[in-house]
């Protein structure tokens, strides 16, 4: 039987691993256990089951990979990618009220959900040990700044190579250098047809057309030269940012909706994904755009269009998950301060800063003390999602907790609701101010205010008596009391129906708001939550950066402001030895199919180390220096190489000594996308609709609990790019 690669692979995925997960990579399994997997076990388990504490219940302890391997009486606590056939999950399922762990509560879903996919993950764990760790030492700051990536961006000198002329561009001697060391040639030039296929896929994310490839093909120009004509037109197309922005919206963890125990839609996400596309497409400087959504809200602004837009960037740091079932604040708060820790770790520095919310990093040079003086800086700030912790009510998406657009062509489709809100606001404000000068008056008749203070008040007085303030009937007071307390009981009625009203119609509704983050006005530095647990606090932290990627004092924050405007300056600025090349390393990851550093958001000492780290500091410093951190830029200086121009030829010398290529001495070959294969698949049958997607169909969801069966109803039919589907936790498209 044939089959395609892609439909291989998707039924060879499923045969022998149960569910269809592959196992996972080292440091990435090892990212999951520290972040998911080892609080975790702090919080619920470690009081009974850890050789430290001294308590081995039932001879289990579980702070050692050793502990839950031998097990305890009942044997191991889990088998390694065998869920059902696990100890450890049976007993937090508690089917068994016998076999119930923890004995006198249950873990959150979520808390399961994590504790089985790391079974199914293989169980990664770090703990080698025997018997518990000791106490780990204190990080040597010092030290940890000779690590290779937080060392400065040094600027190598262009080598010089015996094969000079087959080079196009300075990245090009850096790879020849290499290849010229381990005794290897390059193939030979990919033909016209198979570099504007690739070009094409690798810019906007569909295949060229016919009358392109004729076009290309029959140019009598040189060969870099005519391929620099397609370059640019792809360049230029609107596509392009369709097709990038949906690799930064993996990267920034993008979704429309909460997942987790309550999975709750986000309306308004779609501006944030539409945010990143423009941002592309028009080349915005990538310091401007790490600074804006980070800090947007807090830049000045030339216009009320310019400053939706900065607003609509920091929806970067609210459209993470969250659990909704969370009834504790404080908790539910700094859950959401992790994920912004998180996202603002790996998306700009590659560093898995999140690690360090319970410990002292166990791999990279980031003190607990560290992780908290960012978490200052979140917490000074408010989260515009859409929602808040349960605290045991129904959660309701409210229209406070988001951002008002204020450009008028921000409204669309939403003007008439905004409008509504404004009247439906306006209307509470003027029942609230009669509710008070019917109070006021109630108290004047009941005798609470003496005349002289009742004369003092004077009109609102005789306009609720119709008389003057001496002599005045107390039994015709009385009675004029009593019909004043009836109408503030039907004001305060009318005034509580019209805030639910309020609620009800501002959600569902496509309207003029977003997502993202202000500052809360309340700026304080946090205190160490030790372990990760919020209710046992430690010293409070002044707010501050990470420590490793600073020389001398830490940068004085202002008082009456979060530091989140600092902060993204701090890591935008040129002189940071991991922004610019991060975001180097990321477009070569996807013009090649694998990075410099291979391990794309793992910059520390648990990812890869650079196959070329001079030419990777020297993609760096040209991004940032002169390109102006124009990512066009950067990606049409690669695309021009002649190394990204390279056939995929196979060599048996050399690939008998560089079976992986990591030396580039051929172009790799590469799988197309499920999303790319869709677009082509659709844009050749010409169903593909190319205009950009309105909004999203979650829009259209109700504000409640998603269902399957809602998502798949609103894809029927949806013919526009892949990047516009509704990206939906729990949900994704089949």
């Amino acid at each position: 039987m044939r089959t395609f690669p892609l439909l291989a692979w998707l039924f060879a995925g499923s045969v022998g691993l149960g569910v269809g997960v592959p196992p996972a990579r080292g440091s990435e399994g090892v990212e999951f256990f520290e972040t998911r997997i080892r609080p975790l076990l702090v919080e619920h388990c470690y009081r009974c089951h850890s050789s430290a504490e001294g308590e081995a219940k039932g001879g289990l302890v579980l702070d050692t990979q050793a502990g839950w391997m031998n097990g305890g009486d009942s044997g191991p606590a889990l088998v390694p990618g065998e869920v059902a056939g696990s100890l450890i999950v049976q007993a937090v399922e508690q089917a068994d009220p016998d076999f119930a762990m923890p004995p006198k509560y249950k873990l959150s879903a979520a808390e399961i959900a994590a504790l089985k996919k790391w079974v199914e993950m293989g169980a990664p764990d770090p703990r080698r040990e025997g018997v518990a760790a000791p106490a780990a030492p204190a990080i040597d700051i010092e030290k940890g700044r000779e690590f290779w990536s937080f060392r400065p961006v040094s600027d190598p000198e262009v080598p010089r190579v015996v094969s000079a002329s087959w080079c196009s561009d300075p990245l090009d001697r850096f790879v020849m250098e290499g290849l010229e060391r381990a005794g290897l040639s390059p193939v030979g030039d990919a033909d016209r047809h198979t570099l504007i296929r690739r070009a094409t896929f690798d810019l906007i994310g569909l295949p060229p057309t016919p009358a392109e490839i004729a076009a290309f093909v029959g140019d009598p120009a040189a060969d870099r030269e005519a391929f620099a004509k397609v370059v640019d037109r792809l360049l230029a197309s609107p596509h392009f940012g369709e097709r990038w922005g949906r690799h930064w919206l993996d990267v920034v963890r993008y979704g429309e909706s909460t997942g987790r125990t309550r999975n709750y839609p986000f309306p308004f996400a779609w501006r944030y994904r539409d945010y990143v596309i423009a941002a592309f497409n028009n080349d915005k400087p990538y310091d401007r755009f790490l600074v804006e959504q980070l800090a947007g809200d807090l830049l000045p602004a030339a216009s009320a269009s310019q400053s939706d837009t900065q607003q609509i960037a920091t929806g970067f740091l609210a459209i993470g998950s969250m659990n909704l079932d969370e009834r504790n604040e404080a908790k539910f708060e700094m859950d959401m301060v992790d994920d912004q820790i998180d996202v603002t770790g790996r998306a700009f520095m590659a560093l898995t800063t999140g690690c360090a919310r319970c410990h002292d990093h166990k791999f990279d040079p980031i003190p607990t003390a560290d992780y908290y003086a960012l978490a200052g800086i979140f917490s000074s700030s408010v989260g515009l999602s859409g929602y808040g912790a349960r605290l045991g009510g129904h959660n309701n998406m409210r229209a406070d907790r988001l951002f008002v657009l204020r450009a008028e062509v921000a409204g669309g489709p939403g003007t008439a609701l905004e409008q509504q809100e404004v009247a439906m606001q306006d209307g509470e404000r003027r029942l609230r101010k009669q509710l008070a000068e019917l109070r006021d008056a109630q108290w004047a008749v009941e005798g609470r205010v003496t005349c002289h203070e009742m004369s003092a008040g004077g009109r609102w007085f005789a306009r609720y008596l119709g008389g003057a303030v001496d002599g005045y009937d107390v039994a015709a007071g009385r009675g004029r009391a009593r019909e004043l307390g009836a109408q503030i009981e039907g004001l305060a009625r009318e005034a509580a129906d019209l805030e639910e009203e309020r609620r009800r119609a501002s959600a569902p509704i496509p309207s003029n708001l977003a997502m993202g983050v202000r500052d809360s006005g309340r700026v304080a530095d946090s205190q160490i939550c030790v372990r990760g647990d919020i209710r046992n606090r430690g010293r409070e932290v002044p707010r501050g950066f990470l420590q490793v990627l600073t020389t001398g004092p830490q940068p004085e924050l202002p008082a009456d402001a979060s530091g989140r405007l600092e902060l993204a300056e701090w890591m935008a600025d040129p002189s940071h030895p991991l922004t610019a090349r991060v975001m180097a390393n990321r477009i070569w990851h996807h013009l090649f199919g694998r990075g410099i550093v291979r391990t794309v958001d793992n910059f520390g000492n648990s990812g890869e180390r650079p196959s070329h780290p001079e030419l990777l500091d020297h993609l760096a410093g040209r991004f940032s220096g002169e390109m102006g951190w124009s990512v066009k830029g950067l990606v049409r200086a690669v695309v021009l190489s002649r190394t990204y121009r390279l056939a995929s030829t196979h060599n048996e010398g050399s690939y008998a000594r560089d079976p992986e290529n990591v030396l580039l001495w051929r172009a790799n070959v590469r799988r197309l996308e499920a999303e790319a294969l869709r677009d082509a698949m659709m844009h050749v049958s010409g169903r593909l609709d190319l205009a950009p997607a309105e909004g999203s169909p979650v829009q259209e969801i109700e504000i409640d609990e998603i269902g399957g069966k809602a998502i798949r109803s609103k894809l029927k039919g949806f013919a526009h790019r892949s990047v516009y589907l509704p990206i939906v936790r729990g949900f994704v498209p089949e």
